[in-house]
C-alpha cells in the first residue's frame, strides 16, 4: 500500500483523531480493588491539581506529561493511578490487587488503604465523591458476606449486568470510614470488560452528584421566585390602574425586579443547564450497563427513577419558573415603558403647542413694537429734517420748515418700514437656508 502524499494537515486533525481513544477502561481482573475520589475544582484548583500530579511523578521519578495533557495512567508497582481533568472536576482512582484470603479477613482490604492519608488530604478541590469498589469473582459465600456484612441491607441495591455476566451490589451509602462502597461480582467477564464496567459505574455515582449540585440552587430559586412573582402581580396590578404622574416610579421599580430576577438567571442558569447535561448522562450510563434483575432487590436504574428524578423535575421547573419570570418582567417593563413613552410625547407636544402660541403672541407683540419703532425712528427723521428745513431757508430753500416735514413723513416712514422689512428677510431666509 503506497504512502499518502505529503497534504496540508489540520492543526487539530490528530488531537481530534485520538480523542475517540482518549481514557480507554482500565483492565480489571477479579480479586481488584479500586478506590475513587473526585474532586470539584474551580480553575486555579485544576491547575493546583496538575501541579500535584507532576509533584508525585517527580517524587517516583517518573516522566512529567506534556502541559496540555487531561489524562494519565501510572504505574505504581503495588498498583496503579489513574487522573482524570474533567471540566468542573478532577478524578484519581487507584487500582491494586487484592489477596483472596485477605477477604476471610476482619478488615475489608481497600485500596483507599495504600493511598497515604496527608497526602491524599493535601488534593485540590472539595471532595465531590468517594467510593471503594471491588472486583471478585462470585461465590454464594461471597454474595452473602456482601449482603449481610459489607453493605446496609435495608437499603441494598442490586442487580445482573453485561449480559448477565456480572452481579452488581451497592447501597448508595456513605460508611464510616468516609467512603460509599460498591461490589462487582465476576460470572465470566474479562478483566477488559470488567474495568469497563466499572467505569460505567463510577461514572454513574460520580455524574448523580454532580447532577444534585443543581438542587440547592433549585430550591434557593423557588423560594426567591414565590415572592418576586408575587411582587410582579402586584405591580402588574399598580400598572393597569396607574396615571401618569406615577408610570415613572412604577417604571424604576420594574426595573429594579427585572434586574434582580437577571441577576439570578445568570447566578443559576449555567449550574440547572449542567445539572440537566449530567442528569442525561446518568441516564445514558445506566442504560450502558445492560442491568436485569437480581432477586427482589431494586436495580440501579429503579433507584434512579425513584430518587433522582423528583431532583431533576425540580431543577428543571425551577429553570423554567425563572425564565418564564424573566419573559414576563421583560414584557410588562416593555408595555410600560411604551406607556411611559407615549405620555412623554404627549407631554412635549403640549409643550411645543404652547411654546407655539407663545411665539405667535411674542410676533404680534413684535409687530406692535415695529409698529411703534417705525412711528418713533419716523418723527425723530422728521424733526431733524424740520430742523435741516430751517437752516437752508437762509440759502434759498422755497419752503417753510412745516411743510418740508409733512411732505417727508411718507417718505420717511415707508423707508423705516421696508428697511423693516428688509431685515427681517434676511435674518429669518438666512436661518432657515442653515436649516
Amino acid at each position: 500500500m503506497k504512502n499518502l502524499p505529503l497534504l496540508q494537515q489540520h492543526d487539530l486533525r490528530r488531537a481530534l483523531h485520538n480523542e475517540v481513544h482518549s481514557r480507554p477502561p482500565e483492565a480489571l481482573p477479579d480479586h481488584t480493588a479500586v478506590f475513587c475520589t473526585v474532586m470539584w475544582t474551580d480553575a486555579a484548583e485544576r491547575a493546583a491539581s496538575r501541579q500535584w500530579l507532576h509533584q508525585l511523578l517527580r517524587d517516583l521519578q517518573l516522566p512529567v506529561p506534556d502541559a496540555e495533557a487531561n489524562h494519565l495512567r501510572l504505574d505504581l508497582g503495588n498498583g496503579r493511578l489513574r487522573w482524570e481533568l474533567h471540566t468542573e472536576f478532577v478524578s484519581w482512582t487507584w487500582m491494586v490487587p487484592i489477596r483472596p484470603e485477605a477477604l476471610d479477613e476482619a478488615e475489608l482490604p481497600s485500596a483507599s488503604d495504600l493511598v497515604p492519608a496527608q497526602w491524599l488530604a493535601g488534593l485540590p478541590g472539595r471532595c465531590l465523591l468517594a467510593m471503594n469498589a471491588w472486583v471478585l469473582p462470585a461465590s454464594p459465600a461471597l454474595e452473602k458476606k456482601v449482603e449481610q456484612r459489607w453493605l446496609y441491607e435495608d437499603k441494598l441495591v442490586a442487580s445482573r449486568a453485561s449480559e448477565q455476566k456480572a452481579q452488581i451490589y451497592t447501597d448508595f451509602s456513605i460508611h464510616s470510614d468516609g467512603a460509599s462502597r460498591l461490589f462487582v461480582l465476576n460470572q465470566g467477564l474479562s478483566a477488559a470488560r470488567n474495568g469497563r464496567l466499572v467505569q460505567r459505574l463510577l461514572e454513574i455515582e460520580t455524574y448523580r452528584m454532580a447532577a444534585l449540585l443543581g438542587l440547592p440552587a433549585a430550591r434557593e430559586t423557588m423560594e426567591k421566585l414565590a415572592s418576586t412573582e408575587s411582587e410582579l402581580a402586584e405591580l402588574s396590578s399598580a400598572i393597569r390602574s396607574a396615571g401618569a404622574a406615577s408610570e415613572p416610579q412604577l417604571l424604576d421599580q420594574l426595573t429594579r425586579l427585572a434586574a434582580q430576577v437577571e441577576s439570578q438567571y445568570a447566578a443559576h442558569h449555567s449550574r440547572f443547564s449542567a445539572s440537566s447535561a449530567y442528569f442525561a448522562l446518568v441516564r445514558q450510563r445506566v442504560g450502558d450497563i445492560q442491568e436485569t434483575r437480581l432477586g427482589g432487590y431494586q436495580t440501579i436504574g429503579d433507584f434512579m427513577d425513584r430518587r433522582l428524578t423528583p431532583a431533576r423535575n425540580t431543577c428543571v421547573s425551577a429553570h423554567q419558573r425563572l425564565e418564564a419570570l424573566s419573559q414576563r418582567v421583560s414584557r410588562i417593563s416593555n408595555l410600560l415603558q411604551t406607556r411611559v413613552d407615549i405620555s412623554q410625547k404627549q407631554g412635549r407636544q403640549a409643550v411645543l403647542k404652547a411654546m407655539n402660541e407663545r411665539q405667535g403672541l411674542q410676533l404680534k407683540m413684535q409687530s406692535t413694537v415695529e409698529g411703534l419703532s417705525v412711528a418713533a425712528i419716523t418723527y425723530y427723521f422728521t424733526g431733524l429734517i424740520s430742523y435741516l428745513a430751517k437752516g437752508l431757508q437762509k440759502w434759498g430753500w422755497p419752503l417753510s420748515p412745516e411743510t418740508t416735514a409733512a411732505l417727508a413723513i411718507p417718505v420717511i416712514g415707508l423707508g423705516v418700514w421696508w428697511s423693516i422689512r428688509r431685515m427681517h428677510h434676511r435674518l429669518f431666509h438666512g436661518a432657515a437656508d442653515q436649516h
